[in-house]
Parts: structure tokens; C-alpha cells; sequence
């Protein structure tokens, strides 16, 4: 009766183990993923205090150069696009990655169109409410590139760890995959032609 014992005793002390291994890479996957999640939230949030500024620089500038419609308009329509582009932190497809940050480049785009517009106008650039904006937005969006090389760093570390074996096993049964990072602009690689 006791031959049989052993073997299940050894039977069962292993399947505690890889029980217990599969339990702490489970919480392990949870709580990068909770973290990266966390990091994204940071994104939007920077993302949205852009959004934020743009109606008071708009009519601040609205004020100064009336007749510069068509920037402001384009402004005003990259800003509802840019937020109305939103992404679910649980499914960080690339596609949907592209979409959102196509929308945010061209919310950047209108937006340094407009301030290339600003460089018309003298009595613009001396008033302090307008050079009050301007700097926040200039701090805004260091603080978008510094959310999202983060959100970069969090994001690849758990990308590589739900890929490693064994790691990739227990991220497989329980339905994990990889998170997409932000990657730069096409065309970014190419230095851009200044002309005088």
C-alpha cells in the first residue's frame, strides 16, 4: 500500500509547484500590466492638458489675426479629431496605436502651422496671456514626449516578459499579448530642409 503512496505524493508536490509557479507569474503579469495601464493613463492625460490649452490659445490668437480663418479652423477640427481618437488601455492594437497617434500628429501639425502664423503678428507675441499659453503648451508637450518614452519603457519590459519562456506559457492560457509601442513619425528619420 505504500509503494503506491510515493509516487503520489511526488505527483502532487509537483503539480503544488507549477501551481504555485503559474500563481506568481500570473500576479507578475497582472501587476505590469497594471502599470503600463497606469502609464497610459499618464499619456492621455498629457495629451488631453494639450487639448485643454488649444481652445484659449486659439482665441487669443482669434483676437489678433481674425483673418487667419482657415488655421484656426484647422486647429479647432485637429483638436476634435485628436479627442475624439481614444484608445482602450486592454486593447493597445497597432492598428489602433497608428489611428490614435495619426490623430495626434496632426493636432502637432495644425498647431505649428499656427504658430508659424503667430510670427505675423509682433503685437501677438508681446501680449503675456498669449506667451503665457505658448510656454504651457511648449511644457505640455515635453511632458507628452516624456509620458510616452515611459510609457515605452513600462510597456517593452512587459512585452519581453510575457514572451520568455516559460513566462509566455501562462500569458497564452490566460489570453495576454503584447502592447504596442509609440513609435515615431514616417519621415521623421530625414532631417527637415531649413531654407533662407
Amino acid at each position: 500500500m505504500k509503494k503506491w503512496l510515493i509516487p503520489l505524493v511526488i505527483v502532487a508536490l509537483l503539480a503544488f509547484g507549477i501551481f504555485k509557479w503559474g500563481v506568481g507569474v500570473n500576479n507578475e503579469i497582472i501587476e505590469q500590466e497594471g502599470l503600463a495601464k497606469a502609464q497610459w493613463a499618464n499619456v492621455e492625460s498629457s495629451y488631453q492638458r494639450r487639448a485643454d490649452l488649444i481652445p484659449n490659445l486659439v482665441a487669443t490668437v482669434k483676437g489678433y489675426a481674425a483673418h487667419e480663418k482657415e488655421t484656426l479652423e484647422g486647429v479647432i477640427k485637429a483638436r476634435s479629431e485628436a479627442t475624439k481618437t481614444t484608445i482602450d488601455v486592454g486593447n493597445l492594437t497597432p492598428e489602433k496605436m497608428a489611428a490614435f497617434q495619426q490623430a495626434q500628429q496632426g493636432l502637432s501639425g495644425a498647431l505649428s502651422r499656427l504658430l508659424v502664423t503667430v510670427e505675423r503678428y509682433p503685437e501677438l507675441k508681446a501680449d503675456q496671456s498669449f506667451l503665457e499659453l505658448q510656454s504651457q503648451l511648449e511644457g505640455t508637450e515635453n511632458r507628452i514626449n516624456v509620458e510616452r518614452n515611459r510609457f515605452n519603457t513600462i510597456a517593452g519590459a512587459y512585452n519581453i516578459f510575457i514572451a520568455k519562456f516559460p513566462t509566455n506559457i501562462v500569458a497564452n492560457y490566460i489570453g495576454k499579448e503584447g502592447m504596442s509601442l509609440f513609435k515615431s513619425a514616417a519621415g521623421s528619420e530625414n532631417a527637415p530642409k531649413v531654407e533662407f
